[in-house]
């Protein structure tokens, strides 16, 4: 029999764990939390220092007493939760759910490796208070918020509606986005681009001024394009400057939770929670070929870009061994803001590649834990080398300049470039050897009217960003915190970017207007610094809390009575009901929008809502191609005369058939590129 008991949150960590502790150990899985605060009421004891009532979750019961069973036969029970907040959390809420005449053990480790896990269980410690206070204020915090202000929408607005700390904040940020776009105005500029040629190569340049002026002439319109290219005398220019540097561009940091998922949604197209969720497996561990089951990466829940020296050294080595010495970088860790418990989000180990681990990886796994390594590897890599020249090009006083690089050493750029939200043009311009006052001849000469842009819409990923710039929520919290906007039909998302609903806009003007400290940016983030307090000892939880309550009741009270009652129409389908005649509308459900008979409830008419895309069917000829949603969400196209006709298909059918072998084209995106290829040959052709 097992002398010890070991708790930890999920069967796949107790699985891994359990491997290298051995029999003298039982490892056995809470699945997360097994109390919390009731669902049916606020659970706050406003009166009694804001006391929670905590109650064992609904269905954990059973769950509860099996660990109890076994917490009794045990020696010693060890609580080996997540190494941050939610997991002290954990541990301290398992300790009170299974009793106090037990001595318990708290263990942490920030790797599932053997060496990792055996070494915390020689060096267990008590349970952090100041942690546990901390995730408790926070939860106290968003209870108090979301209890008080929700039932007040619910009333006023429409029912199933809340509000919440970082969600307002959040939500905030999208609309005020939105509505700089809606209000900004384009101006007009033009550019003058310049194609040269010297002896037998060739290369581009800008108009960048006129010599009588000191700085960059500005081009606002025809006018002043004309007056310029006027001025030009033939086509000679003369070179002014010459001006050669040598440029160092240093790798980015290994990742911290915030930035892994915004690079993920740049480079994979992963959203923030499936992130969260395949960067958990590869934390939990994974069954390799040699070594067992074995946690691939660091913990994943971190904003530190800290890395241990053993790492360091290891990643040298291999480093040196696979590029040479000269690959070999040397900087220091960044300082953190945020909290700085355990390391960057790195490999557990560098020698374990990701070409060696594809075969035991989902296709998922596999591109994040690449990702994941790649990042870590070149981040402690020399900085590339660029060659960079800047050539002034002189006509009569109108003066181009030309801009060119060249890699004269990739340093990390061998293993990693850091993506970006917005596409961008590569600089290929190759500047000849040339030397001051030599001419060259333009061989064209190219005005280009512009005008400027209104900011783009958030992504997740610039989302994700601009809530950790503005310290909003914990990079743990943004996931759960999306999906909620998402769910609540806020916002939707519109080619991978967030615009706001009419019900969104309605709920943040309402939240904006009766609780203006919820959705300040600067008063949240404040919060956040507080919590930060309460988990270093130096503040207390039930003060912080009394302080914000104090002030945040009489605005809910203000709100119950003052808040005028919105009514939002139902939108208008287009059809008619084919049971009953009343005109059909739009409704938001539990699963997304759909279309229900106005005359409800005596006509309890409902069906989906079909996006047809205006092409015929390629196999029946006689029904359109419609857009469907597989059950795990993924979108299809079919045939709308189903089931009397079986088309499917993954990719898009765009109407047109191959010149080749005349089956349906089909529309194929990967990532941003997208080609039309045909749905039988090999066919394929450029979708622009």
């Amino acid at each position: 029999m097992a002398d010890n008991l070991v708790i930890v949150e999920s069967p796949a960590k107790a699985k891994t764990i359990g491997k290298y502790l051995g029999r003298r150990y039982k490892v056995v899985a809470s699945m997360g939390h097994l109390r919390d605060l009731p669902r049916s009421q606020i659970g706050i004891d406003v009166e009694n220092n804001y006391q929670p009532k905590y109650i064992t979750i609904r269905g954990k019961g059973p769950l509860l007493q099996e660990l109890k069973k076994e917490a009794k036969k045990a020696k010693k029970i060890f609580l080996a939760s997540d190494p941050d907040r939610e997991g002290e959390a954990i541990a301290w809420h398992l300790a009170h759910a299974l009793g106090d005449d037990k001595e318990y053990y708290r263990v942490v480790f920030n790797e599932i490796t053997k060496d990792a896990v055996k070494n915390s269980f020689k060096e267990p410690r008590e349970m952090d208070q100041q942690l546990v206070d901390a995730q408790q204020a926070r939860r106290i915090l968003d209870r108090l918020v979301g209890y008080n202000i929700s039932p007040v929408l619910w009333k006023k607005v429409k029912k199933g509606l809340s509000a919440g700390r970082v969600q307002s904040v959040a939500l905030k940020l999208i609309i005020d986005r939105e509505n700089e776009i809606r209000n900004f105005k384009p101006e007009e500029y033009w550019s003058i681009d310049g194609h040269f040629k010297y002896k037998r190569s060739k290369f581009t340049g800008k108009f960048h001024k006129l010599e009588k002026d000191s700085k960059k002439t500005e081009l606002p319109n025809k006018e002043a394009v004309d007056k310029v290219l006027s001025q030009l005398n033939g086509d000679d220019f003369n070179v002014d400057t010459v001006e050669k540097k040598e440029k160092l561009r240093y790798p980015a940091y290994p990742f911290t939770t915030s930035t892994l998922q915004q690079e993920s949604a740049r480079k994979l197209n992963f959203r923030a929670r499936k992130t969260m969720m395949l960067a958990q497996q590869l934390y939990e561990g994974i069954d390799i070929k040699g070594e067992g089951t074995v946690g691939l990466i660091t913990y994943m829940r971190t904003d530190s870009t800290r890395v241990s020296n053993e790492a360091k050294s290891e990643a040298y080595s291999y480093i040196e061994d696979k590029f040479g010495k000269e690959f070999l970088g040397k900087r220091k860790d960044k300082k953190s803001e945020g909290q700085d418990a355990h390391e960057a989000v790195r490999p557990t180990s560098t020698l374990r590649t990701p070409q060696d681990m594809k075969p035991y990886l989902s296709r998922d796994q596999y591109r994040l834990y690449k990702l994941v390594w790649d990042r870590f590897v070149a981040s402690l890599m020399a900085p590339a080398v660029l060659d960079t020249v800047r050539v002034d090009l002189n006509n009569n006083g109108v003066i181009f300049r030309s801009n060119g690089s060249t890699i004269k050493f990739k340093g990390f750029l061998q293993v990693y470039e850091e993506g970006t939200d917005e596409k961008q043009e590569k600089n290929e311009n190759i500047i000849p050897e040339i030397a001051k006052d030599e001419t060259v001849k333009s061989e064209k000469i190219e005005p280009n009217q512009h005008f400027t842009q209104p900011p783009p819409r958030y992504t997740e990923a610039r989302l994700v960003k601009t809530l950790e710039e503005s310290g909003i929520g914990r990079p743990s919290t943004y996931a759960p915190t999306i999906e909620t906007i998402q769910k609540r039909n806020y916002v939707k998302l519109d080619q991978r970017r967030f615009v706001p609903t009419e019900l969104g806009e309605i709920v943040s003007e309402q939240v904006s207007d009766y609780f203006p400290d919820i959705i300040d940016v600067d008063f949240t983030k404040d919060m956040e610094k507080q919590l930060d307090e309460i988990a270093e000892g130096n503040k207390d939880w039930v003060k912080v809390i009394d302080e914000f309550y104090t002030s945040f009741r009489p605005q809910v009270e203000k709100a119950e009575e003052e808040m005028e009652e919105i009514e939002i129409k139902d939108e208008p389908a287009g059809i008619d009901c084919e049971k009953c005649g009343s005109p059909m509308v739009y409704k938001m459900g539990r699963y997304g929008k759909f279309m229900a008979c106005s005359n409800f409830p005596n006509c309890r008419n409902t069906k989906p809502i079909v996006k047809k895309l205006g092409v015929t069917c390629p196999k029946c000829e006689k029904g359109e191609v419609i857009e469907r949603k597989s059950k795990k969400g993924r979108i299809f196209y079919g045939c709308d005369q189903y089931p009397d006709c079986d088309f499917v298909s993954w990719d898009k059918p765009i109407g047109r058939n191959c010149p080749k072998c005349d089956h349906y084209l089909v529309e194929k995106r990967k990532g941003k590129t997208v080609k039309v290829k045909c749905s039988n040959c090999d066919y394929e052709e450029d979708a622009n």
